[in-house]
């Protein structure tokens, strides 16, 4: 296309967006069907956990794997391939019989291979920001393709929630899964590898993208010399500290409304809402901001500095909101947090794809193997500790790792590379257009 400047890259984002929402929106359905579940399946708040971890132990296993996989091929084939995997394994949750003995070992390894389909969503999300979006606009993209995060999540309590009470929860898990095969196929008609490759992008368009990447880069065999960088480690244990605080609202903060905070279903639906609108808000608005500071003043303040400030504020939203009385007032200050948590969203992904080259698929996806980790950790020790101490406890300590993930992002520099990050190649050498 010789015409006008064209926005493809910023339709793809949209469509990210939408398959970020349906991912959330295949994992959190658990979350809200657990009570109907449990009671089918006969299943302890630990068994449950088992379940939460299962999904988030596949989903860290395939991160680096997946990661590998989007740089070698590209995210188009990847994430649609993904995106069916997603709808079978969602499909198969409400195949179990009720009476089979070992419910318990289908559910847990139907979820870690729900898991394992959904390691590709961003990861590949990072490879193709690395290919589409020049550096000065990776934090507002990175910023709505994680907005699917809150969307999704957010969607899912009213929408399950309606579907279990009007034709049982095994029917919320097949439409969500058709969702998914729905989108993942017009992903497909939609994206390209590369803008070199899209018919629809302008020349105009795709001269903006090349002079906002760094010198086009071959990447080849999984780049081990990552794991020494000590910026990837601590964007990592970081992610691990955030992965943690995060999937509290994800797994159960459902439970805690309608079982601590005594709220019925309707209402519990509705403040669970919440956290997953301020998600998405928040990764916007942080994307923008970071994007401004890091034009302002460079990207250690505009990266490194506003996530360390969003997750430390973090901190302080789970200990108020955690000892608030009233029900309502604890559900919007927790809400808040998870807000606070989500500015710092597009900071992790940013930074990934700068310090990664041509692997930033790769290390998006150790990267975010971290905070998978942190989630499956929590899944099952979130209870465990509430049980015994008490659920003020339990966000007492995702508080106490806030303060941690937030300390880590000072020994991070966006600025340096990771060994082995690509090996660069003339940019005469960049695929010329073509129309597939």
């Amino acid at each position: 296309m010789q015409g006008g400047t064209t926005r493809m890259r910023w339709y793809l984002v949209f469509w990210l967006f939408v398959l970020s929402s349906v991912a959330f929106l295949d994992r959190v359905n658990l979350s809200i069907a657990a009570g109907s579940i449990a009671r089918q399946y006969h299943l302890t708040d630990v068994q449950l956990g088992w379940v939460f971890s299962a999904f988030l132990i596949g989903y860290a296993a395939f991160q680096a794997p997946g990661g590998w996989l989007a740089d070698r091929l590209g995210s188009r084939y990847v994430l649609a391939v993904a995106v069916l995997w997603w709808g079978i394994f969602t499909a198969l949750t409400v195949v179990i019989p009720p009476e089979i003995g070992g419910a318990i070992f289908a559910l847990v390894s139907i979820r870690f291979l729900l898991g394992a389909g959904e390691a590709i969503m961003f990861p590949a999300s990072n490879q193709f920001i690395s290919r589409w979006i020049p550096q000065k606009e990776r934090g507002k993209a990175n910023g709505w393709i994680f907005a699917g995060v809150g969307a999704g999540s957010g969607i899912a309590p009213p929408l399950v929630t309606y579907i279990m009470t009007h034709y049982g929860w095994q029917r919320s898990f097949e439409i969500c899964a058709v969702i998914g095969v729905a989108v993942g196929l017009v992903w497909v008609l939609m994206a390209r590898d590369a803008p070199e490759q899209h018919p629809l992008v302008s020349s105009s368009e795709l001269a903006l993208i090349r002079s906002g990447l760094p010198t086009p880069a071959r990447s080849g065999s999984f780049p081990w010399k990552i794991l020494k960088n000590r910026d990837l480690a601590a964007v990592t244990l970081s992610y691990f500290c955030y992965g943690y605080c995060a999937w509290i609202f994800f797994s159960w903060f459902y439970t805690y409304l309608a079982r601590v905070r005594g709220l019925n279903l309707k209402t519990s639906a509705f403040y669970a809402m919440l956290p997953f609108l301020a998600m998405a808000a928040g990764c916007v608005i942080g994307g923008i901001v970071s994007d401004s500071l890091t034009r302002t003043y460079g990207k250690r303040l505009g990266r490194c500095g506003l996530a360390s400030v969003a997750i430390l504020a973090t901190s302080a939203f789970l200990l108020f909101g955690s000892r608030a009385q009233n029900a309502r007032v604890a559900s919007i200050v927790l809400a808040c947090g998870a807000g606070a948590l989500y500015l710092a969203q597009s900071s992790f992904w940013s930074v990934s794809a700068d310090i990664g080259g041509s692997s930033s698929g790769s290390v998006s996806g150790i990267m975010n193997s971290g905070a998978q980790i942190g989630g499956a950790v929590t899944a099952s020790l979130t209870p465990a500790i509430a049980n015994r101490f008490g659920w003020t406890a339990s966000f007492a300590v995702a508080a106490g790792l806030c303060v941690l993930g937030g300390l880590a992002w000072i020994m991070v520099d966006p600025e340096r590379k990771a060994p082995d990050a690509g090996l660069a190649i003339p940019v005469a050498a960049t695929p010329s257009r073509q129309s597939s």
